[in-house]
């Protein structure tokens, strides 16, 4: 499988989305269940099908791109709003990066890594081995650290904060059994991570919010930063609904990029921590 993702990863980006286009909307209409949640979501959060209809295509662009990101040369990178993390990282108390799943998450970590430094990102490992191993595999690069959802992984991500270094989560991710709270998000209830603001008053990092918008015809991606708007709530209930409307925020923005099929409003699976 590896010896595949290598050989993709040798085609050049433009064609990779363009087949990833082709990808996502055979996806759609080949599948009823994965099409009734992608609308089901979408219009949960207030948008029909044709104001989302480029998130079909996106969707199959997330899967196509991976192989290039994990085993081919770096990518185009632009950046907006960086001056953010240069005022974050002069605090020297480390950065909470959140990341819905818009546009291309793995760019993020990969530009801030390349341009910034030290960053570890939060993965739920594969079930099956051989998943399992190219993923461990695949992530490793210069200043590029991933970590489980296990204790050893938090901790990991807590030394990485207590050394001023970054760390990056996708909290609007159904986090395992016994790892979050109930909070809205679009207005129905989900299922939300408490572990990115528990770092945050722990360490007492800095939160910023970020995304990479992927750039049309395969030109790259734009990593767009965003201060955390208003006071971190205390309680664990509070803090997560501020969480989820600051995902909104960021959603809103690129709807079309929003990847709609994800089961958002899924119970959770057993405690993994």
């Amino acid at each position: 499988m590896k010896t595949l993702f290598r050989a993709f990863a040798l085609l050049p980006l433009p064609l990779l989305h363009a087949f990833g286009s082709l990808v996502g909307w055979v996806s759609f209409l080949a599948s009823p269940t994965y099409r009734r949640r992608f609308l089901d979501n979408a219009g949960q959060a207030g948008y029909g099908l044709a104001t989302v209809r480029a998130a079909v295509a996106e969707a199959g662009k997330l899967v196509t791109e991976i192989p290039r990101l994990w085993f081919g040369g770096p990518v185009r990178i632009h950046w907006e709003d960086a001056s953010l993390i240069a005022q974050a990282r002069d605090r020297g108390r480390g950065i909470v990066f959140l990341t819905p799943h818009l546009g291309c998450f793995e760019a993020t970590a990969q530009g801030y890594a390349a341009r910034f430094g030290p960053i570890t990102v939060l993965y739920r490992p594969a079930r099956k081995e051989w998943l399992r191993h190219l993923v461990d595999t695949a992530r490793a690069r210069r200043n590029l650290a991933a970590a489980p959802t296990t204790l050893a992984g938090v901790r990991q991500m807590l030394k990485a904060l207590r050394a001023g270094e970054a760390v990056g989560l996708l909290p609007d991710q159904v986090p395992p059994q016994g790892m979050g709270v109930w909070a809205p998000f679009f207005g129905r209830s989900s299922y939300t991570m408490t572990l990115s603001t528990r770092l945050a008053r722990q360490t007492g990092a800095a939160v910023l919010l970020v995304w990479g918008e992927r750039l049309p015809w395969g030109r790259g991606y734009l990593v767009r930063v965003r201060p955390w708007t208003g006071e971190l709530a205390a309680d664990e209930a509070g803090a997560a609904a501020q969480v989820n409307a600051q995902m909104e925020r960021l959603i809103r923005e690129c709807p079309q990029q929003y990847l709609w099929g994800y089961a958002r409003y899924k119970h959770p699976a057993g405690r993994a921590i």
